[in-house]
């Protein structure tokens, strides 16, 4: 059997290491090339291109790329129509992947996009436009398979690989030692975000919340994770304007130990809300966009949420307070924040529903993924077929 691949970014060439691990396992002499990176290379994928190729963010930087970007897909379309491959597999990138994919399914390739682009959130008649490209959508979350199958667009729920990851209990005291914090006593852990942008829209109003809390509760004790010397620069400024004197212990990286070591977490909205559903910390989510940002995804782009963290629209009812836009001032997240710290009730409520999703979502992504890419090929795994 021969698998094409092409993985975009650090967060593709990690799905794809586990992927074609699995289809190793169950597939004896599995021949594997495309576009990938270091763990790609080591689980036996012949990369014909490095998956940072993919990697460009920004509008006016993709329009300055897009001829080397277009030459790229172009030779990979070439080859594969010329020598085919049994599959091809599009991680993530949707701009690139989907394209290719569309052109090759044309000339009878079995084509299988991994990881839905957020389809059901906005821009839904992009669905139209997958269907037309793939054969089949692997999807880490249970409701995205429900959208494709209003659509009619096969797809497979597989789980999500940060809930085969993270371990059903972690140690509280044991990630308080690994940061340096107090073993006892209540730890709130405030992620402002991992980009410049979001420091921008929340990191004053985070700072204030700390400011507000400290000014209530002296004897809170408060830890934040930075992602990068950018992010640091600017949270520190955001507290030395709005909570000065309150002591803050930033941890370069390290988001999930500051989540298992917290009591409760205040976080933007993103990944990090999932992360820490699976961690099962009660949390409060803030998110924050421009007016004109949010009134061009509602009016051309066609916004479609309800709620904006993943674990809400992974749970009915939601159980995450969700503060947005105006509503996202240092007393209105502090007053969530203490209200899950003074109620054991609310907090246990949430861990419940973590607890729930965690349940739902460890299914072993990579083998199930690597078992629907099979089923669609009409081949039995041999997963005796050692690691």
């Amino acid at each position: 059997m021969r698998l094409a691949i092409v993985a975009g970014e650090a967060s593709g060439d990690l799905l794809g290491a586990a992927l074609i691990k699995a289809l190793k396992r169950m597939v004896p002499g599995l021949q594997v090339e495309g576009v990938g990176g270091p763990l790609m290379r080591e689980a036996g994928c012949h990369c014909l291109h490095d998956s940072d190729e993919l990697a460009v963010m920004g509008i006016v930087e993709v329009f300055a790329e897009l001829p080397r970007l277009l030459k790229l897909r172009r030779g990979l379309f070439k080859r594969w129509r010329d020598d085919p491959p049994d599959v091809l597999i599009g991680v993530d990138a949707p701009d690139f992947n989907l394209g290719l994919e569309r052109k090759l399914r044309r000339h009878g390739i079995k084509t299988v996009h991994f990881v839905s682009p957020s389809v059901w959130a906005w821009r839904q008649k992009r669905v139209n436009k997958i269907g037309r490209s793939t054969d089949l959508v692997l999807c880490l979350l249970p409701f995205e398979k429900a959208f494709y199958d209003e659509h009619g667009v096969p797809a497979a729920f597989v789980g999500h690989p940060l809930a085969d990851e993270i371990p059903p209990v972690l140690d509280k005291i044991e990630h308080r030692r690994k940061l340096g914090l107090p073993e006892t006593g209540e730890v709130v852990a405030v992620l402002p975000g991992s980009r410049r942008g979001e420091l921008k829209r929340l990191g004053e109003d985070f700072a204030g919340t700390i400011n507000w809390l400290a000014s209530r509760r002296p004897d809170l004790v408060f830890v934040s994770p930075m992602a990068g010397s950018a992010v640091r620069q600017a949270f520190e400024a955001a507290l030395a304007q709005a909570a000065p004197g309150i002591r803050v212990t930033l941890v370069d990286g390290q988001p999930q130990a500051c989540m298992a070591a917290a009591d409760v977490v205040l976080l933007a909205s993103g990944t990090a809300a999932l992360e820490t559903a699976l961690v099962k910390r009660p949390m409060v989510m803030a998110y924050r966009i421009s007016r004109i940002t949010k009134w061009l995804a509602e009016t051309f782009l066609g916004l479609h949420l309800k709620y904006y963290s993943l674990p809400n629209l992974l749970h009915s009812p939601p159980v995450v307070p969700e503060y947005i836009m105006d509503a996202v001032t240092p007393e209105t997240l502090g007053k969530e924040v203490l209200s899950l710290l003074e109620q054991p009730a609310r907090r246990q409520t949430q861990i419940e529903a973590f607890e729930s999703m965690h349940r739902a979502l460890r299914q072993d992504a990579a083998s199930t993924a690597a078992r629907a890419v099979l089923e669609l090929l009409d081949r039995e795994p041999m997963e005796q077929v050692p690691e």
